[in-house]
């Protein structure tokens, strides 16, 4: 019985140890799971820097909905602003998430429109040639940023 009980203490421990890892790879995966959202607002923001070599100041300019309305389960707003997208987290994803911001920037070569853009998730260093635009918001903490996102 002794023995028994030894080994379940040892197996708690263990489970103790875990858990905390567990929680952070659950906020990691619902972080990432809101990034296509983004991709939605990327389409016409490339659009507008192809047509006229300008960013849209906000949603309507962008022809996307209001922040508030553009929402998914862990995401409660997505805003535009000078080009950068601003995800907010928010309804189910957590109260290590709720009010914390992920922004996605566009990097361009100003005197060549015709290079694509490329996008700078979070606090990711962005090509030396290319001129970022928008500002970074980013407010999670480094461990919960996907790879891509964190900063070097």
């Amino acid at each position: 019985m002794i023995e028994v009980l030894v080994v379940l203490g040892i197996m708690a421990i263990l489970a103790l140890m875990a858990v905390p890892a567990l929680q952070d790879r659950i906020i990691r995966d619902r972080v990432a799971a809101a990034l296509p959202l983004a991709d939605v607002a990327k389409t016409p923001i490339a659009l507008a820097w192809a047509a006229t070599q300008t960013f849209p100041a906000d949603n309507a300019s962008a022809g996307l909905p209001i922040p508030e309305k553009f929402v998914s389960n862990y995401v409660s707003s997505v805003a535009i602003a000078n080009g950068a997208i601003h995800i907010t987290f928010g309804n189910s994803a957590g109260s290590v998430l709720i009010g914390k911001i992920l922004s996605i920037r566009p990097a361009v070569v100003a005197d060549a429109p015709i290079v694509p853009i490329t996008w700078v998730c979070g606090n990711a260093d962005w090509p030396v040639a290319m001129r970022i635009n928008g500002e970074n918001k980013t407010d999670l903490p480094a461990n919960f940023l996907p790879v891509n996102c964190r900063a070097p």
